[in-house]
């Protein structure tokens, strides 16, 4: 399976460096080249790494940019690192190889399945070594659970990264902010000894979301009674519909109140207009943010230009993703989904910054899956009331996972993990590496089994089907798996790990086609395996590649 994406992935590799370096003309040496046709028809003989794969594009560029007379030599490039100063006489390919190094970009913590991954417990880590931490899309329906030296922190609102206490966090524009409840999450980290003054950034283009979006946001759920979507009640649907409707508030109209006191009068009143019973105590509510605006405009800043100049001064910056792909209001479950876009697209619109400076884009995975709320689920394990079916899997994972939402407390549904959804999640993400979470909940299933396609009408599906009533019809094609017994909790490298468990994680790294670079062996804050940034994937066929079925999309 993987020689025939080595051979792929070469070719496209190789057009993208000569893009880099001089257009189509470079790539067109590339491609054109006979040494390269070799090198891919040695993809498939000699199963390359990936790393061996892009040392022999490095290699290629470098003799292009030296009959270019672009290049620079190792020891200028070097020098420049060191000193900091601009990278003059290199190549933008080189001048990013150089920074990438300096680790110098906008790194990204990703949800890849329908949320709850465990991706604070992986910004929390990191954070540890970066200035900045962003939130750049949704809201508080958002949650996420930090443990350390056995307290719990839940975050709904604020980057996990505010434990650190060196960070600044900004809540970018494409955030809604239920200000209530924010400045609840500052006290209440201020009692726990957490200082976060001068810390905290809010985007003055950030929307507000007001206690009558979140009593609209119940209403139209109990409207629409079995056919009701899931939503944490949080107002995040409203708040956003107020923004496409152009008379929403934002957090910058707080700083001329006479102007926000006029524009929320006229937003209060077209809620009661068209939500007939509904009361807002419209007085109280201006006499509330009146007495608060001082302290939210010491917060207030214009966060694109803050974050591109962190940027620019060298400064590492972490984006905190929100809810996950699968809940997209684009690519999504539909319209079993959030109200916003928490995939990678919302690093640009929702924080400002130009896709140029994005680097690493990590997803989060749990080692099986879970979703809270309605809509399909094709790997979903229903147990009976005595929670025995399906050999008792769902119970199993609920329970020893401890699978109930931070933000709304609801239990999770809970299943194998999907691959086909995976590969979907990894397409629109481009993800460089995989944060593999709750290996440790997999311990004591004597066997466990991973989704690895689709079936419709006895055929095997290529893509995510948009259709719902289809995604919901298809039969699932498992793989089993031995399983394990022995604890990992303390365990603290993968050669540690059992040997079932080792290779559980390098299926599911070969069936991805990504790296899983971290791997959840337990609750705690540092009970992760860190590969490092040095791993490197093999490349190797599928024994079952060829099932004798045919191919269609969905």
């Amino acid at each position: 399976m993987f020689s025939r994406i080595a051979a792929t992935s070469g070719k496209t590799a190789l057009l993208a460096a000569g893009s880099a370096i001089g257009g189509a003309s470079g790539a067109t040496y590339l491609l054109s080249s006979a040494n390269a046709e070799k090198n891919v028809a040695n993809c498939e003989a000699e199963k390359p790494t990936v790393l061996s794969l892009l040392t022999d594009i490095s290699s290629r560029v470098s003799k292009i940019e030296e009959s270019m007379g672009i290049q620079a030599s190792s020891t200028s490039a070097a020098a420049s690192a060191t000193s900091g100063k601009k990278y003059a006489g290199q190549s933008e390919l080189a001048r990013r190889q150089t920074t990438a190094s300096a680790n110098y970009g906008i790194d990204i913590v990703l949800g890849a399945q329908w949320g709850d991954e465990g991706k604070g417990k992986l910004v929390d880590m990191l954070s540890q070594e970066y200035d900045v931490c962003a939130r750049v899309a949704g809201g508080s329906n958002a949650g996420h659970t930090i443990v350390v030296e056995g307290k719990k922190y839940k975050f709904h609102l604020l980057p996990s990264g505010v434990l650190n206490d060196k960070a600044t966090c900004i809540i970018g524009n494409g955030v809604v902010i239920h200000l209530p409840s924010f400045l609840n999450e500052l006290d209440a980290l201020s009692a726990s000894g957490i200082k976060y003054d001068g810390r905290v950034k809010i985007s003055d283009r950030a929307h507000l979301v007001f206690d009558f979006h979140q009593e609209v946001d119940g209403t139209l759920e109990n409207r629409l009674g079995r056919n009701k979507i899931g939503t944490t009640k949080k107002g995040i649907g409203p708040a956003y519909a107020s923004k496409i409707q152009r008379n929403g508030l934002r957090i910058g109209d707080l700083r001329d109140f006479a102007y926000f006191e006029e524009r929320f009068r006229n937003l209060a009143d077209h809620h009661m207009r068209a939500f007939p019973g509904l009361e807002i105590d419209v007085e109280g509510q201006l006499e509330f943010y009146r007495n608060i605006s001082e302290r939210v405009d010491e917060m207030m800043v214009d966060t694109i230009e803050f974050t591109n100049k962190a940027f620019k001064d060298g400064k590492k910056i972490l984006v905190e993703g929100a809810n996950a792909t699968m809940l997209d209001i684009d690519f999504g479950t539909y319209p079993y989904v959030t109200s916003s876009n928490p995939s990678i697209g919302s690093v640009l619109t929702g924080l400002g910054v130009s896709p140029r400076k994005l680097r690493g884009i990590y997803g989060t995975v749990k080692a099986y899956t879970t979703r809270v709320g309605e809509g399909p689920f094709p790997t979903e394990q229903v147990d009976d009331a005595a929670g025995v079916g399906n050999n008792g899997v769902g119970n199993h994972l609920g329970t020893v996972g401890a699978e109930y939402g931070t933000t709304t407390g609801r239990a999770r549904r809970c299943g194998w993990l999907d691959i086909p959804q995976m590969r979907f999640s990894t397409l629109i993400n481009g993800f460089t590496s995989i944060n593999l979470t709750k290996l440790d909940v997999l311990t004591g299933l004597e066997e466990v089994k991973v989704a690895k396609a689709y079936k419709h009408n006895g055929k095997i599906l290529t893509t995510m089907p948009a259709d719902l009533k289809t995604l919901s019809s298809v039969e699932v094609v498992y793989e089993t798996l031995p399983g394990w017994t022995e604890d990992i909790s303390t365990v603290k490298s993968f050669e540690d790990l059992p040997v079932n468990a080792q290779k559980y994680v390098l299926r599911v790294q070969e069936l991805l086609g990504v790296p899983i670079r971290w791997i959840g062996v337990g609750t705690e804050r540092l009970d992760v395996i860190d590969q490092g940034e040095g791993w490197d994937l093999a490349i190797t066929d599928s024994e079952d590649e060829e099932d004798g079925l045919e191919y269609k999309s969905a």
